[in-house]
C-alpha cells in the first residue's frame, strides 16, 4: 500500500485528555453538588432564623419526636445547638448510606441504575425542602438518594482507567473534583441569593430543579458508562484470598480514619462557620452586602483554581523524585487545614465587625487542603480496593465523613459555651492531630498499599 492510499485513523475524542464518559460523570456530579451545597449553605441559618422559631417548628411533621429524642440522647436545648445537631446528623447520614448503596449496586441493581434511582429520590427531597411540613421527609429522601448515587458514581470514574494507570486515575478524580467544586461554588451563590431575595423556600426549590438537571445529564450518557457490577451468579469466589483482602480493608480503613480529623476541621466551616460569619463578620465589601451563604462557595472556588497549580507542582516534584505519596498529600492537606482554622481564630480576637477578608482567606486555605486530601483518598481506594468490592469500599470511604459530620454536629453544639477563639483553636488542633498521624503512620501504610496495588497491576 502506498503512502497516498493510507487511510488516517480517526482522532480519538477525549474530555480534557481523559475518557469522554468522564464528562457525563463530572457534569452529573456538578449538578448534584450544586443542589447539595446550595441547600446545606442555607440549612443551619434557615433552622436558627426561621424553622425552629415558634410559629414554624410546630408545623414540621414528626419534629416533636425528633427534638425529644435528641434531647434525651445529647442534651441539646438551645435552637443553635439543636440546629447544629440536625445539620451534623443529616450530613453524617448522607455519607453513611453510600456504603449500603454500594452493596446494593454491587450485588443487585448495578451502578447505573443505582445512580438514576438516587438522583430521582434526591430531586424529590430537594423539592420537599420547599415546605416546612415536609422538612424531615425531605432530609430522609436526600439521605437515601445520596446513598445510592454518591459512591457508585465515584466508582464509575475509577472504572474509566486501566488498573495500571495510576496517574491517569488521579487526574480523572481531580477533574471529577472540579465538577464537585463547580457545583459547590455555584450552589450557595444561586440558592443563597434566591433565599435572600425571595425567601428560604425559593433557594431550596432551586436546588431541586438543579438536581433534575443532574439526572438529565446522567441519562444522556447512560449508555456510554460501564456497569461492571458483580452479578449474583459471579460472586462465588473472591479474586484474592480473604486474608489478603482483609489486610487491604484494614489499611484503607486506617487511611480513611486519619482523614476524619481534617474533615471535622474542614466541614465545620459549612455549619458553625456560617453562624460565626453571620454574627461577627461585617458583610459589606466594596459597597456590596455579601450573603452569609456565599462564603460557603469560597473553598470550592479555590479548589477549582488550584487544580492546575497543584498538577504543575506535582509534575515538577515528580520529575525530581520528590512528589509526595498518597499519605504525604493527605498530611499536607491536614496541615493547611489547621492553618485555615488558625486564621479564623486570629480573626476572632478582633471582636465584632470583622473584615470579610479574614474568612475569605481562611476558607481559601481550606479549599487547597481539600484538593490535597479528598481526591487522593478516592483515587487510592479505586486503585487498591479488590475488584469485587470497589463500589462497597468507595462507599465505605465516605464513612469517614459520616463520623466527621456526626462529630461536627456535637462540637457545634458547644459553640455557645466557648469563645470563638477557643472554638477555632480547637479545630486547628484537631486538623493538626490528623496531620501528625498521617506523617507518622504514612510510610508503612504507603509501602503496604503500593505493594498490594502492584500485585494487581
Amino acid at each position: 500500500m502506498t503512502a497516498a492510499t493510507v487511510i488516517p485513523m480517526p482522532r480519538r475524542r477525549t474530555f480534557f485528555g481523559e475518557p469522554p464518559a468522564l464528562a457525563y460523570l463530572a457534569f452529573t456530579e456538578a449538578w448534584e453538588r450544586f443542589s447539595y451545597y446550595g441547600m446545606t449553605a442555607l440549612l443551619t441559618l434557615y433552622m436558627t432564623k426561621l424553622l425552629l422559631l415558634p410559629g414554624h417548628v410546630e408545623h414540621v411533621a414528626g419534629f416533636a419526636a425528633l427534638r425529644a429524642g435528641l434531647k434525651a440522647a445529647f442534651g441539646v436545648t438551645t435552637p443553635l445547638a439543636l440546629a447544629s445537631q440536625i445539620f451534623g446528623l443529616y450530613t453524617a447520614f448522607v455519607y453513611f448510606t453510600p456504603v449500603l448503596g454500594g452493596l446494593i449496586a454491587d450485588r443487585w441493581i448495578g451502578r447505573r441504575n443505582a445512580v438514576v434511582i438516587g438522583a430521582v429520590l434526591m430531586s424529590a427531597g430537594h423539592i420537599a425542602m420547599a415546605f416546612d411540613a415536609s422538612f424531615l421527609i425531605a432530609l430522609t429522601l436526600l439521605i437515601v438518594g445520596c446513598g445510592l448515587l454518591k459512591g457508585n458514581i465515584s466508582t464509575q470514574v475509577g472504572q474509566l482507567y486501566p488498573q495500571t494507570d495510576d496517574s491517569g486515575r488521579t487526574r480523572g478524580f481531580a477533574i471529577f473534583s472540579i465538577g464537585i467544586n463547580v457545583g459547590a461554588v455555584a450552589g450557595p451563590l444561586v440558592c443563597g441569593l434566591l433565599a435572600q431575595i425571595w425567601g428560604w423556600h425559593a433557594g431550596f426549590g432551586a436546588a431541586g430543579v438543579l438536581m433534575l438537571a443532574g439526572l438529565a445529564t446522567y441519562l444522556a450518557g447512560y449508555r456510554s458508562l460501564a456497569d461492571a457490577s458483580v452479578k449474583p451468579a459471579a460472586r462465588a469466589a473472591p479474586a484474592m484470598p480473604w486474608s489478603e483482602e482483609r489486610r487491604i480493608l484494614l489499611a484503607l480503613g486506617a487511611v480513611a480514619a486519619i482523614t476524619v480529623f481534617q474533615s471535622i476541621a474542614y466541614y465545620q466551616i459549612s455549619n458553625i462557620g456560617l453562624v460565626w460569619i453571620d454574627r461577627f463578620v461585617d458583610p459589606r465589601l466594596l459597597g456590596f452586602t455579601i450573603p452569609a451563604a456565599w462564603f460557603n462557595s469560597v473553598d470550592s472556588l479555590v479548589s477549582i483554581l488550584f487544580v492546575p497549580v497543584l498538577f504543575a507542582l506535582w509534575r515538577w516534584q515528580g520529575a525530581r523524585g520528590g512528589e509526595p505519596g498518597d499519605l504525604g498529600k493527605i498530611a499536607t492537606g491536614a496541615w493547611i487545614c489547621a492553618a485555615g482554622n488558625l486564621v479564623l481564630a486570629a480573626a476572632s480576637t478582633l471582636g465584632a465587625g470583622i473584615s470579610p477578608l479574614w474568612p475569605l482567606f481562611g476558607f481559601s486555605l481550606q479549599g487547597i487542603a481539600f484538593l490535597y486530601y479528598w481526591p487522593t483518598l478516592l483515587a487510592l481506594v479505586s486503585r487498591v480496593a479488590p475488584a469485587r468490592l470497589k463500589s462497597t469500599l468507595m462507599g465505605a470511604a465516605l464513612l469517614s465523613l459520616f463520623v466527621s459530620n456526626t462529630l461536627i454536629g456535637r462540637l457545634g453544639g458547644v459553640y455557645e459555651s466557648m469563645t470563638p477563639l477557643a472554638f477555632w483553636l480547637m479545630h486547628a488542633a484537631i486538623a493538626a492531630t490528623g496531620a501528625l498521624l498521617a506523617t507518622t503512620a504514612g510510610r508503612p501504610l504507603q509501602r503496604f498499599l503500593n505493594a498490594e496495588a502492584a500485585k494487581t497491576a
